[in-house]
């Protein structure tokens, strides 16, 4: 089973009762199950969105925003999702993290400033190369490489779209 960033964008009140429930059970049981239609699954493609952006030359403040947006933030007292044998992320590269309302708000303007086929557009035209310029390894992408970061790029730009517009918190984990 691949290790991918999950995101999922959920209201103060979901996060309050998982936190509740995790105090209030013996075994610290959250209950953290978002429902499908609230989660993100990104994939691999957070490491190498950020590449592209950092090799063409992204205004560091809409690559601090993609940075934030796929790693999040320590804002949120998320230490209940990460306790055994119930934590979120037990494969992943750490700890849960999370953005709230103001910062989701924020991410997702600047996400929509982004102009993602401009970025993949300075790539050099070979996919081999395209890809080495990044650093990717592991074989080429099903796909093509612009079509697969362009797809996820998309996806996280609604995904936060919608968390903005219904005043959602996003979690983050990597599972």
């Amino acid at each position: 089973m691949a290790v991918t960033q999950q995101l999922a964008r959920v209201p103060e009140e979901y996060l309050a009762a998982c936190r509740q429930s995790a105090a209030a059970a013996a075994d610290h049981d959250p209950h953290w199950d978002p429902p499908a239609h609230v989660v993100l699954d990104l994939d691999w493609a957070p490491a190498l969105l950020k590449r592209v952006a950092e090799v063409a030359g992204l205004q560091e403040v809409h690559l601090d925003a993609l940075r934030r947006a796929t790693d999040g933030d320590t804002v949120l007292d998320l230490d209940f999702l990460n306790t055994q044998p119930h934590a979120i992320a037990p494969f992943g590269g750490g700890a849960p993290t999370g953005l709230g309302i103001s910062e989701v708000a924020r991410v997702s303007e600047l996400l929509g400033q982004i102009d993602m086929p401009g970025l993949l557009a300075a790539l050099p035209a070979d996919e081999r190369d395209a890809e080495s310029s990044i650093g990717m390894m592991g074989g080429p992408v099903t796909g093509g490489l612009r079509p697969y970061l362009l797809g996820h790029f998309n996806a996280l730009c609604n995904f936060y779209l919608d968390a903005a517009k219904h005043h959602l918190l996003v979690v983050l984990w990597w599972d």
